[in-house]
């Protein structure tokens, strides 16, 4: 039986892409998936982001695409095992972000009476205006590190896939995809539909980014379907259409059938994602447990 959690806390290292530790990561997951009995393939790829050297130069990185032999795929079991650090933590970029929607719908108003001939600008004009631009500022000063070890984000995600494929049969249809680059903005999953998606067609896409050990479940819906609902329902997840953050499932959906992220936490886990304190340590795994054996629960034959 595995130790999810002396696994984690391999895996669950300052890990940005490029580095010798996330590829010393990539080559423990290789070998989690052989042990399974997965043959294991490498995809590497190619992409910018605006978040790597501004665009300016491609970032390369390698997806792990594992299939059973003589298994027909229905059913793709995702997570992202890349990580990065932030000087903000995702609760304070929210919260940042949402000043910047203030300055926005402030500065569109201003010119909408402006074009009504009712410009007037007073103390709350300024205030929002300035509230903009603060939240502006605090985005642009937030540049990517390698000082978090992503173990909620995505150390858990890993952990919860693999504790789905322990509660399956061998040749029950899934097979799994740890994806590459996500923290840059779902390079690997991008490249994924750009360049493999026909091994998405007809299929659905369960997604895992951040499981913790607190809160309650939630399933961020991309493409609805009978086995996303049987997902959602099985770990009893309340389904969210719209949600304000950037997840692998956003790209997986635009090809499969049916697609979903499930996540698990509450604000305080926010408050640590992308920074230094998102550790093994706080973790039992208990919520990457009960995810997986819910998920397996719904993919199993009734």
């Amino acid at each position: 039986m595995t130790d999810y959690r002396a696994l984690l806390a391999v895996i669950a290292v300052p890990r940005l892409v490029g580095t010798a530790a996330h590829q010393r990561v990539r080559d423990r997951l290789k070998s989690e998936l052989v042990g399974r009995g997965f043959v294991v393939m490498e995809h590497r790829f190619s992409g910018r982001s605006l978040l790597y050297r501004f665009g300016r130069t491609p970032l390369d990185g390698i997806n792990l695409i594992a299939v059973r032999p003589r298994v027909r795929i229905r059913t793709w079991l995702t997570a992202h095992y890349d990580s990065k650090g932030q000087r903000l933590s995702m609760a304070s970029r929210l919260l940042a972000a949402g000043l910047v929607t203030l300055g926005a719908l402030e500065l569109a108003g201003v010119a909408l009476r402006g074009l009504l001939g009712m410009l007037h600008l007073g103390p709350a004009d300024a205030l929002l205006g300035l509230a903009g631009l603060v939240g502006a500022a605090l985005l642009a000063a937030n540049p990517v590190t390698d000082n978090s070890a992503g173990a909620v984000d995505n150390g858990s995600g890993v952990i919860a896939v693999l504790a789905t494929v322990d509660a399956l049969p061998p040749d029950a249809g899934v097979g799994v995809i740890f994806s590459d680059a996500e923290e840059y903005g779902l390079v690997g999953a991008r490249a994924i539909v750009r360049e493999r998606a026909n091994l998405l067609a007809d299929t659905a896409v369960l997604n895992f980014d951040g499981i913790d050990d607190r809160g309650g479940a939630v399933a961020f819906v991309h493409r609805p379907g009978p086995t996303v609902d049987a997902v959602t329902r099985a770990t009893d997840a309340r389904g969210w259409r719209r949600l304000p953050v950037l997840v692998d499932g956003i790209a997986f959906g635009a090809a499969a059938r049916e697609c979903v992220t499930i996540m698990r936490g509450d604000w305080s886990t926010t408050r640590i994602v992308h920074t230094s304190n998102d550790t093994a340590e706080r973790l039992t795994l208990e919520g990457a447990r009960q995810v997986g054996v819910g998920v397996a629960r719904a993919l199993q034959p009734a």
